[in-house]
């Protein structure tokens, strides 16, 4: 019996004891009321993932028959949660649970919490409807054993009081989704990074089991725990999920590595960037960007504020920006109009940025930056991720909190300019040269200039000019790069006041291609 099963059980055994009510008491017995069990909570998952580690990693996988079966992307798309079968139904939140086949062949375990006693949900697969467009002979649901669930969604009433919009999907390895009021699906966040863009090749922990609690009437969150096993780690993790303009995951995370870690990636987010305004002479297409994120915004440990523009690249880009206790980091999605994508479809202009709050002191590491090369838009190719400086080690706990916060804009209101746009292109009266044009925000700067400072880690900066654009409302900083032999440089900016910088700082990687 599994850890898992074993709980469970455990839980309906002490449900199940009963006292007879006219039993006499017999000399010496304790009479009192018997102890009602522990609401089931993060530190019983906790407890599972511990005694997972410290045995060796099964890999959990289902084989996928009949109408489930070598499924293609319609006819996955074609099998539907039915709302009559919603164990949520008539309350503020609706679940739907998510069936296997396609890319999703590894069993996940749902249950349900109500008032502390969890409560599985076995696999059937008459709670769907399939689309006879799809399935015209129809479903024989005698041939299709317990293949397990590959997930589940949440629903609320986000936009509408009347219409229960997708909230947060959690399906695929450790991924999950989430939009906020008046955003479209985009980047991804995960449970664990685990090698990421490393020679060795990624491991992807899996989220392998779920305990959902039925929200109360008056309650405006759901609570979720998760079980993360990995052939490097086992992990419990609690999500607490509040939809609205901004879709907060108040986080809580135990780590318990199976092995010494140095590359464990923490509170991992994965976006998609194609091209934008600083490559798009590589990419024949009739829009000016596609991409759901940007840029990589970090507010630092010491208060420093940074932008780094994400470009595409035709090698893997790594970067690390060393630092202590952060206060926070996340990929945005700056650009919101139409007209920055013109693409009627994705609506890229409406995709989430996400933003990580650490609680607490997470001490030293890197904020990492994965770049990797794609050809389209049908892969994420950026991931950003926490990396602790010290090594995990095998048997230790780790514990880590955090808010990860999906909304149109990072919840940062301090008072600095921020990078609006960045555009970049060959210098016209020298071709080898760089030309960046990076424009701030012009709101909170007064009628005196503020002064650039700018530097690159290799190469050099040649003739730069500051231009105001008032009726844009933009202060627009032109760098002239030049590479001289250079392979790899790091650019960044920042305009400064009497009393210090009044922008973030502005950084770009350029890349000879």
């Amino acid at each position: 019996m599994t850890a898992v099963s074993a709980l469970s059980a455990s839980l309906g055994s002490a449900l199940a004891q009963e006292t007879p009510a006219t039993a006499a008491p017999e000399a010496g017995v304790d009479t009192s009321e018997p102890v009602a069990p522990k609401p089931f909570g993060f530190e019983d998952v906790a407890e599972i993932a511990r005694e997972m580690a410290a045995n060796p990693f099964k890999y959990r996988d289902a084989e996928l028959i009949g109408t489930f079966g070598n499924l293609t992307y319609d006819q996955y798309r074609g099998i539907r949660f039915r709302r009559d079968r919603d164990p949520w139904a008539g309350g503020d939140f609706a679940l739907d649970l998510l069936p296997p086949g396609s890319i999703f062949h590894e069993p996940v375990g749902i249950n349900l919490v109500e008032n502390g006693v969890v409560i599985p949900i076995k696999f059937d697969p008459r709670m769907f409807d399939f689309d006879p467009a799809q399935y015209p002979d129809g479903v024989d649901y005698e041939t299709l054993g317990d293949m397990g669930w590959s997930g589940f969604r949440i629903r609320a009433p986000l936009n509408r009081p009347d219409v229960m919009d997708e909230v947060a999907v959690f399906q695929g390895a450790s991924y999950f989704r989430a939009v906020a009021r008046g955003t479209l699906y985009g980047l991804s966040a995960r449970g664990l990074a685990i090698g990421t863009g490393s020679p060795e090749g990624e491991e992807f922990p899996m989220f392998r089991d779920f305990w959902i609690t039925k929200p109360g009437p008056r309650e405006r969150s759901v609570l979720i725990y998760a079980l993360l096993d990995s052939r490097s780690v086992s992990g419990a993790f609690e999500f607490r999920i509040t939809a609205g303009a901004e879709t907060v995951f108040d986080t809580r995370v135990a780590l318990f590595p199976r092995n010494d870690m140095k590359n464990a990636g923490v509170a991992p987010l994965t976006s998609m960037y194609w091209f934008g305004p600083t490559d798009r002479s590589r990419v024949d297409d009739y829009r000016p960007a596609v991409h759901d994120s940007d840029g990589l915004q970090m507010l630092t440990g010491k208060e420093e504020r940074l932008w780094r523009v994400l470009s595409g690249h035709s090698t893997l880009q790594t970067s690390a920006f060393v630092d202590e206790n952060p206060l926070g980091f996340g990929l945005a999605q700056r650009a919101r109009d139409f007209e920055s994508y013109k693409d009627a479809e994705a609506r890229y202009e409406m995709r989430p940025s996400v933003w990580i709050a650490p609680q607490g002191n997470w001490g030293k590491g890197t904020v990492n930056l994965i770049e990797i090369p794609v050809e389209n838009e049908f892969n994420d190719n950026i991931v950003s991720y926490w990396l602790p400086a010290d090594t995990l080690l095998a048997g230790e706990r780790y514990d880590f909190n955090y808010v990860m916060s999906f909304s149109a804009e990072i919840p940062d209101s301090a008072p600095i300019s921020r990078v609006v746009e960045t555009m970049s292109g060959m210098a016209i009266n020298n071709p080898a040269s760089r030309t960046f044009i990076v424009d701030f925000d012009l709101g909170l700067f007064g009628a005196e200039d503020p002064v650039p400072h700018i530097w690159a880690s290799a190469g050099r900066i040649g003739h730069s000019y500051l231009l105001r654009l008032p009726e844009q409302r933009r202060m627009r900083l032109a760098i002239e790069y030049l590479p001289e032999g250079a392979q790899l440089a790091d650019i960044s900016a920042v305009l400064n006041g009497p009393d210090g910088p009044l922008s973030e700082t502005w950084i770009a990687r350029w890349t000879r291609e």
